[in-house]
């Protein structure tokens, strides 16, 4: 592949994702590629031939990104990155790392391979979330992995009812809702008991959050569906809505909360040996022995 400008983006003030930073500008170097280098990090390298920028400007200008961290770096750097045509690579110095690929210690033989064109690109698409008071739009923002209903406070319940494309689902008391993408199937949903779903499905999957009725299970449903969600006025207190757990929008009694699928797409750059299985293997502990 062609990629011959590239941004680096990474977790911050963190020795190991400043040592693969500072190997990653090296192989740039010398394949004499423009390198961008993401604001929050410049100052941790150790070499100044770089355009220290923006994500926005990083995915203007990019042909690609590395990101180095864990997946909470991936996620906030693709909410901003998707919305540009560049690809979007993840060096691992987080914690189990569903979405960065890439060793630390296989960073020189990774990034060959890369260059070598041996990858595939898997498209992964996000989520649009708005947040309407009396039919008006008060706040909107997009999410990789989920969009979560909550309440602001720890063990409060919510009341509120569900609609996917305008037909009423279900009404509900819980501590809120989550609602997942294929991506984020693995993360939150998978903790509240909600299914894994496959990168490649068209498909969202809905899982209530300690509800109080026995009789309330997660449900997979089209991902081109609209989901309604809306805060009963008899809450007495206010509720959140949470994007991948990094961005909080407020809700009032009587909101209404649609989560659609955005235009936005996440152009994830695999390894070409890349399983989607081994992946649950290795990340779930699928292939340790029981005794």
């Amino acid at each position: 592949m062609s990629y011959n400008t590239v941004g680096l983006i990474g977790k911050a003030a963190h020795v190991g994702a400043h040592a693969s930073l500072n190997a990653l500008a090296d192989y740039l170097r010398a394949k004499k590629c423009t390198i961008l280098v993401e604001e929050n990090v410049a100052q941790e390298m150790d070499c100044d031939d770089f355009t220290v920028c923006d994500l926005v400007t990083i995915g203007k200008q990019a042909d690609l990104a590395v990101v180095v961290g864990g997946d909470g770096n991936m996620l906030g750097a693709a909410r901003v990155l998707s919305r540009f045509n560049i690809h979007v690579v993840g060096v691992n110095r987080g914690n189990l790392g569903f979405l960065t690929d890439i060793h630390p210690d296989e960073v020189v033989q990774q990034m060959d391979l890369i260059y070598n064109g041996e990858t595939m690109v898997e498209q992964r698409f996000l989520l649009e979330v708005e947040v309407y008071r009396h039919e008006q739009l008060k706040s909107n923002n997009s999410a990789v992995n989920e969009v979560v209903l909550h309440h602001g406070k720890v063990a409060h319940m919510t009341e509120f009812e569900v609609f996917i494309d305008g037909q009423f689902v279900f009404s509900q008391r819980s501590d809120g809702l989550i609602v997942a993408t294929p991506t984020g199937s693995t993360a939150y949903s998978l903790s509240g008991g909600g299914p894994i779903l496959m990168p490649h499905l068209d498909a969202l999957t809905l899982v209530p959050m300690f509800p109080h009725t026995l009789s309330s299970r997660p449900i997979v449903v089209d991902a081109n569906s609209t989901i309604s969600m809306r805060v009963s006025k008899v809450n007495s207190d206010s509720v959140q809505v949470s994007c991948d757990s990094h961005i909080v929008l407020p809700v009032l009694p009587g909101d209404e909360i649609r989560v659609s699928k955005s235009n936005d797409r996440l152009s994830l750059v695999h390894p070409a040996d890349y399983n989607y299985f081994n992946v649950l293997r290795k990340k779930l502990g699928w292939g340790s022995k029981l005794f």
